[in-house]
């Protein structure tokens, strides 16, 4: 049976972060952890298995006197011994590369080390919005690698049922696609490949960071019952406008102001709102829930981080839920379903240990993230490519559901198909999200590519999910909140 607890989880992040799972009595053993069991003193109907316990502890405590410049070439030797390290193959490697800065990174430095060509792939979209492969030839070209491009077309959804079963919990990350297609392609070419992943989160890339700093910068000039008295009756008059310039966007900042430090960062990294995720749930589903808050997870890694620094503790809870519950699970899954290895230089232990315990001001200058990243890499990559808007890696999900995807969603949102009959969904607000978004009214491609994916989870054969003997993973019943 589901955990309604952990699947509201799982709507609230797109995901279910460790320990948790989907499944009610079923957990996660946590990234840089080992768990013992001896014979004669396992659990028993009355106990429990052992704690984990760490064998890697991330000390987030910032280092002093460290100047920029040599900090810059202590990084730039520290990333390039990374790569290297990682470069160590008895079978054809090669690289991911999708113009971003991360993954530029790491093929200039593969490069630099000599021998042939390095085999480097880039995917790309017709739709100009979200192609950077581009960016990907001018890196591929500087560096003479024997690159390849390819093209994601609409009829890519078909890979949604291996999506489900590869990931074998509801996961709402659109760029799952993309990712099992680009590790396809790189397959037929490459037995390893090295990927940038790690470097947002290690380097502070993200475009929440300094929104972050700022909202923490002005809650530590007003006291919380006055941020509360202003900012929570903003929040919830000012209309929520997506389609706005980021400054218009008000909204999400005042809800940010007026709640504490865990509950404003856990909006910006939310797959949906806390008002829409609360529609969206079935009513018995709320009250068995009895008010628990999703939040909480963010709030707990934010007090174990050991930082008053409101970037290092976000850094930090990123690092234990973004980077180890979403992206590394979407990589590690999708690329293993291609039988390909995938290798993270920037994710190597010393190196990310050096990183985190940087000043703020030499990971966020102004807006721009990776501050000391770039600077580092300015000798090996053009200022086009370091310093071009973040992009991301994702797919014009709003355009293929209404049209490629239409059917799909028509399917789950079927009164007897599998959704519905979980008894999890407000099937009729569901419904009208699905409506609203067909007819270009409003972009819900989000929440409805989770609900997709969660449907097609409910739909696995009891082989490929971890459900209760005799559903056959088609129906799932209602249980108690765990």
């Amino acid at each position: 049976p589901l955990s309604v607890v952990s699947y509201n989880v799982g709507l609230a992040f797109g995901y279910v972060p460790d320990p948790k799972t989907i499944f009610r009595g079923i957990h996660k053993l946590p990234p840089g952890c080992t768990l013992t069991v001896r014979r004669g003193a396992g659990r028993d109907l009355a106990g429990s298995l052992p704690e984990p316990q760490p064998f890697w502890q991330l000390s987030m405590a910032e280092s002093t006197g460290l100047a920029e410049q040599a900090a810059g070439e202590e990084l730039a030797a520290r990333l390039a011994e990374a790569v290297h390290a990682r470069a160590e193959a008895d079978v054809p490697l090669g690289a991911f590369l999708s113009g971003g800065v991360d993954s530029s990174a790491v093929v200039a430095l593969l490069a630099a080390a000599g021998g042939p060509p390095v085999r480097t792939c880039a995917m790309g979209f017709a739709d100009p919005a979200f192609d950077e492969s581009g960016y990907a030839a001018i890196v591929a070209a500087r560096y003479g690698t024997d690159h390849v491009r390819e093209e994601v077309e609409p009829d890519a959804v078909s890979v949604i049922d291996r999506l489900a079963a590869a990931f074998g919990e509801p996961f709402a990350d659109s760029s799952a696609v993309p990712t099992f297609l680009v590790s396809q392609a790189v397959r037929k070419r490459v037995t390893v490949a090295l990927s940038g992943d790690g470097g947002d989160e290690v380097f502070a890339g993200y475009r929440r960071y300094p929104f972050f700093q700022r909202e923490e910068a002005v809650k530590s000039r007003l006291p919380a019952g006055l941020r509360r008295a202003v900012f929570g009756p903003l929040a919830r008059c000012y209309p929520k406008a997506d389609w706005a310039p980021r400054p218009l966007r008000a909204k999400a900042s005042f809800e940010a102001l007026a709640s504490d430090r865990a509950g404003g960062y856990f909006r910006s990294v939310a797959a949906l709102p806390a008002g829409l995720r609360d529609r969206l749930l079935h009513p018995d589903l709320k009250a068995a829930l009895g008010g628990y808050d999703p939040a909480d997870i963010i709030r707990r890694h934010m007090r174990e981080s050991g930082t008053a620094d409101p970037l290092a503790a976000a850094q930090y809870a990123d690092m234990k839920t973004w980077l180890a519950g979403r992206m590394l699970v979407k990589v590690d899954r999708m690329s293993m379903a291609n039988s390909l290895e995938v290798r993270a230089p920037m994710l190597d232990p010393d190196l990310v240990q050096w990183a985190v315990s940087l000043p703020a001001g030499l990971k966020v200058r102004g807006f721009e993230g990776k501050w000391l990243l770039k600077k580092a890499l300015e000798p090996s990559l053009p200022d086009g490519i370091l310093y071009r808007k973040k992009q991301g890696f994702s797919m014009p999900l709003a355009r293929w559901l209404r049209r490629g995807l239409d059917r799909e969603l028509s399917g789950v949102m079927d009164p007897a198909g599998s959704l519905a009959q979980s008894g999890l969904i407000n099937m009729d607000f569901a419904r009208r999200l699905a409506g609203q978004h067909a007819a270009g009214r409003s972009d819900h491609a989000q929440v409805l590519w989770a609900l997709i994916m969660f449907g097609a989870h409910l739909n696995l054969p009891a082989s490929q999910a971890a459900t209760a003997p005799g559903d056959g993973g088609r129906s799932v019943p209602f249980p108690a909140a765990a």
